[in-house]
């Protein structure tokens, strides 16, 4: 029985060398598990013996089962960290898997919806767009490209003809009517006034043609509107212009609105054409502001501040 203790030794060395191979080779450990748990068994208990010949013999068989059973034990909860880390694995897996699946359909839907806005009829077309504003809400990262490509679509050549010969009044009406989708959509994707740190989006609307646009109470970056055709009433009041804005040699024909507007970057009004109202009360440039070469029927700029001297032009003197 003394000698119990150094048979128990040797296995234990012979069970932790076999261990070092198999996790090494990422074998089952089951074996060298058993062997480590019957060393450590004769091991204590033999030792027990050795150290105290008058201890009782059950007193030592429990602890060496003790010893034994501890060793069964971290295997059982390495073998569960194990599963674990598995199941973490597969299921991280199956997330990109998904996550490629929906990319690779949205990238199609974008795809079918662009190609779509080219279509002849105007139903179509509309679809195309309430598409493409769908998929900007559900995932961000198309936003942007969504608010370029409806901006493009406005600046699409678009007149109205004072002679009856030269068009279709019915077909102008249902092209304005698409254009106006394109223009309630891009106001439904801009972040509102009240919320608090939103993402900014650029519009580029250079060479548009809009009627009743409104992009009031909302954030966005830059606003380039140059050469821009402005009919009827065009809101763009109570916004935040975090970038600059380029409103140069527009022609607004209707009322214009951009009161309690802060526009943080420059702001250039140049060579502004208005034949209506135009309304700036309480609005604040806090960047370059420039007026060169602008002409204005109707103005109302009471409240109006600026961080910067503006080149003001003679309407807003007196």
């Amino acid at each position: 029985m003394k000698f119990l203790w150094v048979v128990g030794a040797v296995v234990v060395v012979a069970a932790l060398v076999l261990l070092a191979r198999k996790h090494h080779r990422q074998k089952n450990l089951l074996l060298s598990t058993v062997l480590a748990s019957l060393g450590a068994f004769l091991l204590v208990g033999g030792g027990l013996l050795v150290v105290d010949p008058g201890a009782p013999k059950n007193e030592a068989v429990k602890t060496g089962g003790l010893a034994g059973g501890a060793i069964v034990a971290l295997y059982a909860l390495w073998l569960n960290d194990r599963r674990r880390k598995v199941e973490e694995a597969r299921q991280e897996l199956e997330r990109g898997r998904a996550d490629h699946d929906r990319s690779r359909v949205a990238d199609e839907r974008f795809a079918r919806a662009v190609e779509l806005l080219g279509h002849e009829t105007a139903q179509v077309r509309v679809g195309a767009m309430h598409a493409l504003a769908g998929l900007a809400k559900s995932r961000s990262e198309y936003t942007q490209t969504v608010l370029d490509i409806l901006c493009a679509y406005l600046r699409r050549p678009f007149k109205r003809l004072d002679d009856p010969e030269d068009f279709d009044a019915d077909q102008e009406e249902i092209e304005l009517e698409v254009r106006l989708t394109s223009q309630r959509l891009i106001e439904d994707l801009l972040p509102r006034y009240e919320e608090k740190d939103p993402v900014l989006y650029d519009l580029n609307l250079t060479k548009a043609h809009l009627e009743y646009m409104d992009l009031s109470y909302r954030h966005v970056g830059d606003l380039v509107m140059r050469v821009a055709h402005l009919r009827e009433a065009n809101a763009f009041h109570h916004m935040v212009i975090h970038g600059d804005v380029y409103l140069t040699e527009v022609e607004a024909d209707g009322r214009f609105y951009m009161h309690h507007t802060e526009v943080r970057g420059k702001a250039w009004f140049s060579r502004f054409t208005s034949t209506s109202l135009a309304v700036f009360t309480d609005s604040k440039f806090l960047g370059e502001t420039k007026f060169t070469g602008s002409r204005w029927a109707d103005v109302k700029a009471d409240g109006c501040t600026f961080t910067r001297k503006p080149d003001l032009p003679e309407a807003w003197r007196n």
